[in-house]
């Protein structure tokens, strides 16, 4: 089975600075990693190989520094890794994102099943995995919880919904995004970090696929960020003191000062 896990480079921390001027992350300086629920989709990918046989290819779309989370998937096991990296992908939206990566995963060839992140933490879109399963012309479901059953021709999976869950099967090749409850990633292992080292990860350009030049980058993003601002946070407190009978009954006179009951 021909297995492509999707992956992508986020920020390895909760407090994201953004450049004011151009609306996007700024990244120089802050350690970067695998997006957490994309190494849900890497275990995933390497359990059904060692199930099932075949290979698993993690691609990834970014800058030249994209090259260490890829080369750290290297040391989880995975076959292959392909970096697709071109000042052409820059500004990418999620649409112009997830086409990219669907004509990479056409040109890797056959291809059983894709699985992707239910989203990156450093957008939150949950966009980018429907999006290629749609340019693919592949069926596909989200907020996969658990794989049921597969074989050769079909996949049947468990889809977390809000109060249970839904029961999937869908034929091959498909589209699954997945969610933490799914397994738990593994660690690298010795023989793959020195693997990882040594490897070469074959970066391809847009030249290099056979794609609209006017889909990608900014020019292939009908979306664009207008501006973006950080959250203010005011919070006002209000202390008292005395015994706590005293302060109940402060409390409460407050409350209803306040008409809250």
């Amino acid at each position: 089975m021909n297995i492509v896990v999707c992956i992508k480079q986020v920020p390895d921390t909760n407090e994201v600075k953004i450049d004011k001027k151009t609306n996007t992350l700024i990244r120089k300086g802050v350690a970067s990693i695998i997006n957490p629920y994309d190494m849900h989709g890497i275990e995933a990918g390497l359990q059904l190989r060692e199930k099932l046989g075949g290979k698993v290819t993690v691609i990834s779309m970014g800058p030249a520094q994209a090259e260490d989370v890829l080369k750290q998937a290297i040391s989880l096991g995975v076959d292959e890794a392909i970096l697709l990296s071109d000042r052409a992908f820059a500004g990418a939206d999620t649409l112009a994102t997830s086409y990219t990566l669907a004509m990479a995963i056409e040109k890797i060839g056959i291809t059983d099943l894709v699985i992707c992140g239910k989203q990156a933490i450093d957008g939150d879109t949950a966009q980018v995995g429907p999006g290629i399963a749609e340019h693919l012309h592949f069926p596909h479901t989200s907020y996969v919880e658990e794989i049921v059953d597969i074989n050769e021709e079909s996949i049947r999976v468990k889809k977390k919904i809000e109060d249970g869950f839904e029961l999937i099967e869908m034929q091959l090749p498909a589209l699954i995004t997945v969610i933490k409850e799914l397994n738990q990633p593994r660690f690298p292992f010795l023989r793959g970090i020195f693997r990882s080292r040594e490897i070469e990860i074959p970066i391809w350009s847009a030249d290099d696929l056979d794609l609209d030049k006017a889909a990608i980058g900014l020019d292939g993003s009908p979306t664009q960020v207008v501006s973006i601002d950080t959250p203010r946070v005011d919070v006002e407190a209000e202390v008292f003191s005395g015994s706590p009978g005293e302060q109940v009954e402060e409390l409460l006179r407050e409350l209803s000062r306040q008409k809250i009951f």
